[in-house]
């Protein structure tokens, strides 16, 4: 007995200290202020300054010079050739994403591994060598180079190379996002619905798609803004030949390079609203996708 009584003195004040964690764990109210203060200086200097500069320089020499140089034939080519070039890019990697996305997360065979890491290599690779990939490969002096100019195809230089090198660049956004959601998902409910006679389509449009509608959205936005953005592999493979294979990010660089900073501003303005619709719809998805995770949540809990 004197030893447990002994004991129990020692251990009050080893519980009093674990009641207290939580408060001795707090920061101070001076420390929280700085780092927000940090954050917020961070963000209005890198974030909301070039945002204002890109509108201000866009508009300095009014509404009229801002349209002037968006209807301008080159302007109107370039943006034309950015839509085309995601409304193709697009739907290829959407479909390339999910069939990759199910074959990963719902089925188990050698070299999964190995897959996953070509998927993600345009993510390591810098888009210029990839760009320059296709310029070996589809150049005059490439590997199909000379077969390409006996049938009288032209892939570089012209919209094919450029659909071709958007595609690899952006087509790793839709699997990687689809891959951990179909993986946390896992397979109880398509192996549910196959036993109550469900086709393949079926259990796919009834039971996948519905589970994973949000994630591939948000897939879709993100390929679609890098589509519409990218430089580096298309400038490579354009050819730079202006009012039929620039795109809207390479028809700023000449206009900024002929000293044409309104209409290059005012061309960059466009590739701004979009990056901001981007982000909007963006944070839509995010909240829609917590809203429709909020009751099974509840039921859960």
């Amino acid at each position: 007995m004197s030893s447990s009584t002994t004991a129990l003195p020692a251990l009050r004040p080893v519980a009093g200290r674990l009641d207290q964690a939580p408060s001795a764990l707090a920061e101070p109210r001076w420390v929280r202020r700085l780092l927000i203060t940090i954050a917020l200086a961070f963000l209005a200097l890198f974030l909301f300054m070039p945002l204002a500069a890109v509108f201000a320089e866009a508009l300095r020499k009014g509404w009229d010079a801002y349209l002037a140089a968006i209807v301008e034939p080159d302007a109107l080519s370039a943006i034309r050739l950015t839509l085309l070039t995601a409304a193709i890019a697009v739907p290829l990697n959407l479909v390339f994403g999910v069939c990759a996305a199910w074959f990963i997360a719902k089925f188990e065979f050698r070299c999964k591994s190995l897959l996953i890491t070509l998927i993600d290599l345009p993510f390591s690779v810098s888009p210029v060598i990839s760009g320059l990939i296709f310029v070996l490969l589809f150049g005059a002096h490439g590997w199909l180079g000379p077969w390409l100019q006996e049938h009288d195809i032209r892939i570089l230089f012209a919209v094919p190379g450029i659909v071709l090198a958007t595609v690899f660049v952006t087509f790793p956004f839709i699997a990687r996002e689809l891959i951990p959601l179909m993986q946390s998902q896992g397979t109880e409910e398509e192996e549910a619905a196959v036993v109550l006679g469900a086709s393949g389509w079926q259990t796919f449009r009834h039971v996948t798609l519905p589970n994973i509608k949000w994630g591939l959205l948000y897939g879709v936005i993100l390929c679609n803004a890098r589509a519409m953005g990218e430089f580096g592999a298309v400038s490579v493979v354009s050819g730079h030949i202006r009012g039929e294979t620039n795109t809207m990010p390479l028809h700023v660089e000449i206009l900024y390079n002929e000293y044409n900073f309104a209409a290059a501003f005012a061309v960059a303005s466009l590739l701004a609203l979009l990056a901001l619709a981007t982000l909007a719809l963006k944070s839509y998805i995010e909240w829609r996708d917590g809203q429709a995770a909020l009751p099974q949540l509840r039921q859960e809990s």
